[in-house]
C-alpha cells in the first residue's frame, strides 16, 4: 500500500490512503484532548465524542471529594490508571467502593454518586468510556 504522510484533522492524525476508500485509525494526542463537562474536583478531557459513546480520560486532584452526579441515561465504563480512589452512593451517600491502580469498574445509568481522591499525594488518573445518549454529566446538590 502507498499511503502518503500523517496529516492533523480536528484533534486526531489521520493517515491518507492514496487510492480509494479505506478505514482509517484516529489518534488524539494527550496535549490534544479537549475540555470535558465539569463536576467540582473532577478535570475531564475527552478524546472522542460521537452520538452515543464518549471516552476521556479523568483527573480527580489530591484531597478531592467531589461535588454528587450522575452521568444521565449513560453508563460509565472506566479503569483506574493510577492513584486510589473511593465512589460514594447509594441512600445517603452511605455506600462505598475503593479502587486502586489497574482495577475496571462501571456505574450504572443515574446512579448519583461522587468521587473521592483521600491520598496526599497522589492524583487519580481514570479512563472512562460513556455509553448512552443524553448530557455526559448531570451535577446534583444532594444525594
Amino acid at each position: 500500500m502507498n499511503f502518503r504522510r500523517s496529516v492533523h484533522v480536528d484533534n486526531r492524525y489521520r493517515r491518507r490512503p492514496s487510492v480509494g476508500f479505506m478505514p482509517t485509525i484516529e489518534v488524539v494526542r494527550k496535549d490534544h484532548l479537549a475540555p470535558g463537562a465539569v463536576t467540582q474536583g473532577i478535570r475531564r478531557d475527552r478524546a472522542f465524542e460521537d452520538e452515543d459513546v464518549v471516552m476521556a480520560r479523568s483527573q480527580i486532584a489530591v484531597g478531592t471529594i467531589s461535588a454528587w452526579h450522575h452521568h444521565g441515561a449513560r453508563h460509565l465504563y472506566g479503569y483506574l490508571v493510577s492513584g486510589r480512589l473511593r465512589f460514594d452512593y447509594g441512600q445517603d451517600g452511605k455506600e462505598a467502593v475503593e479502587l486502586a491502580p489497574g482495577d475496571f469498574f462501571h456505574i450504572p445509568a443515574g446512579l448519583v454518586h461522587r468521587d473521592v481522591n483521600a491520598s496526599p499525594s497522589e492524583v487519580a488518573v481514570v479512563v472512562n468510556v460513556s455509553v448512552g445518549t443524553g448530557p455526559a454529566v448531570v451535577n446534583v446538590s444532594e444525594t
